[in-house]
């Protein structure tokens, strides 16, 4: 008996889908694809309800049940966009998003785990969790692959990239929101998707007592967030290690402050839900695209370089400034692995004002609880620091980036691990993070045969740091352990002591 071609085409094709793994939720059954490699991808699952109509400015809720096969193999839509800024710690490469569709139904992530050909999983692999930056107002699942970092664990991770709402859809504030919504639902959206984790990564072959988070700029910012969430006693454990790659603190204030009901106010205004009798139902029923270009005007709107729809201290998921928690010690998480750039605040400082540029406004501007005291010591702290422009980059940088970062690592005490980025990360640098989630010590290598980084020590106590640099000719990469430099530390014990005026 003779087939025709397209009979052969069709037969192969189901073959090739009946090969193709399938993982059962207990609410929806999702099929994935299977790489030329063996690492199966199971794009655009999703995590929690769509949070449309009444359930928008909610926590998040599970999803519902769906009958039939969900086909998980193309990238989800994007949550809604808007302008962020862009570090260069960031080790994965990103990918073309230009094709993604923004919208609010946008609760989904994506999972990749090593396997065999028909999608069977190793089992029983370390997981890393990857929050996406951008500000907490831009950034996507589909710019990362998760591939890349199966590989560079030499197949012995699982690795899961989350989406969360963004930018008022997800950091509306104020006290209306308290009453009658959720705040900081971009950051439940987090908690959920590693709820999810917890409860449904062994079906991946990832083990749910081995989770690493790692996040770059905002989602550096959101692993810090986790990291003092509930006071530190988050139930169940969510995750072991925890990594920040350029940790994003910017001004977080009390969800009803001045500054967080301005917010919400001139939202209200530009959808125009002024005066109505039910403000949260009007927002609830408001155009998504009105909101979208609130959301985008009113930051635009805002002083050069900062982010307005960000966290809040909520009284019940952030129950105080973040870094009074970290000074308590009130963390989760056995060990952190931190990382800073040489050069964080560049990127959100106008570097047009050079000439004109005066350190002490613009402290000033940037932290507007500010007074005239805390506005000088800033300009003696800083003054001198290379050119003009430089000392704004430097309070820019280390208040909201750096300080931060040293914030946590004296806070996770012995447990913690220091790198500095003098150039962007390559391939000599990744192994470390792999080798993080993997052991939660950077020492244990993947390929030691091709590792050039000497030995890390922990951080406590010698403050010492590995320095990832180049040679003066630029060809070959330097790995070096250092001492965190005294005056920088000094810097920073002047940031801590103001954060009830910083609101961080």
């Amino acid at each position: 008996m003779h087939l025709s071609r397209s009979l052969k085409i069709f037969l192969v094709a189901v073959c090739v889908r009946a090969q193709s793994p399938i993982v059962d939720l207990g609410y929806a059954r999702y099929q994935g694809t299977v790489s030329p490699t063996n690492i199966s991808h199971f794009l655009g699952i999703r995590y929690a309800a769509a949070p449309l109509g009444d359930l928008r400015f909610r926590a998040p809720q599970p999803p519902v049940n769906v009958s039939g096969v969900q086909q998980a193999t193309e990238e989800p839509n994007q949550c809604f966009q808007a302008s962020n800024g862009l570090s260069p710690t960031n080790p994965l490469e990103n990918r073309a998003t230009d094709d993604v569709i923004s919208t609010e139904d946008c609760l989904f992530l994506n999972v990749y785990y090593p396997s065999d050909a028909s999608g069977t999983p190793a089992g029983n692999l370390p997981v890393l969790v990857w929050i996406h930056g951008g500000g907490y107002l831009a950034g996507q699942a589909s710019a990362y692959n998760g591939e890349d970092v199966i590989n560079q664990s030499n197949r012995g991770i699982v690795v899961v990239i989350i989406q969360y709402r963004l930018g008022v859809f997800g950091f509306l504030p104020g006290s209306e929101v308290k009453e009658n919504g959720t705040l900081n639902a971009g950051l439940l959206d987090q908690d959920a998707a590693l709820r999810w984790v917890n409860k449904h990564i062994s079906k991946f072959g990832g083990d749910p007592s081995k989770v690493t988070i790692w996040g770059e700029s905002a989602g550096a910012g959101s692993v810090l967030q986790h990291v003092v969430a509930n006071g530190g006693k988050t139930q169940p454990q969510l995750f072991r290690g925890a990594i920040t790659s350029s940790t994003f603190l910017p001004s977080q204030y009390r969800y009803n402050d001045r500054v967080p009901e301005l917010l919400f106010s001139e939202v209200v205004a530009q959808v125009n839900c002024t005066g109505v009798t039910d403000t949260m139902a009007c927002l609830r029923t408001a155009d998504a695209n009105a909101l979208q270009t609130a959301n985008t005007q009113i930051n635009n709107g805002g002083f050069w370089g900062t982010f307005l729809f960000v966290p809040v201290v909520d009284d019940s998921f952030i129950t105080q400034r973040p870094t009074l928690s970290l000074r308590q010690g009130k963390v989760n998480g056995d060990v952190i692995l931190t990382v800073t750039n040489t050069f964080e605040g560049t990127d959100f400082v106008d570097q047009s004002t050079g000439p004109t540029a005066n350190v002490t406004q613009y402290a000033l501007n940037l932290f507007p609880d500010f007074g005239p005291v805390q506005a000088d010591r800033v300009g003696s702290l800083y003054a001198g620091l290379g050119t003009p422009l430089f000392p704004e980059n430097a309070v820019q940088g280390e208040s909201i980036f750096i300080c931060p970062t040293y914030f946590l690592l004296e806070a996770f005490g012995t447990r913690a691990f220091k790198a500095e980025f003098a150039i962007p990360p390559g391939l000599h640098a990744n192994d470390m993070f792999t080798s993080f989630a993997i052991s939660l010590d950077p020492n244990v290598k993947i390929q030691p045969v091709t590792s050039i980084t000497p030995p890390w020590g922990r951080w406590a106590g010698s403050h010492t740091e590995m320095l990832f640099n180049k040679t003066d000719s630029g060809n070959e990469a330097v790995v070096v352990p250092v001492k965190t430099d005294d005056a920088l530390l000094e810097r920073c014990r002047f940031w801590d002591s103001v954060g009830d005026l910083t609101n961080q």
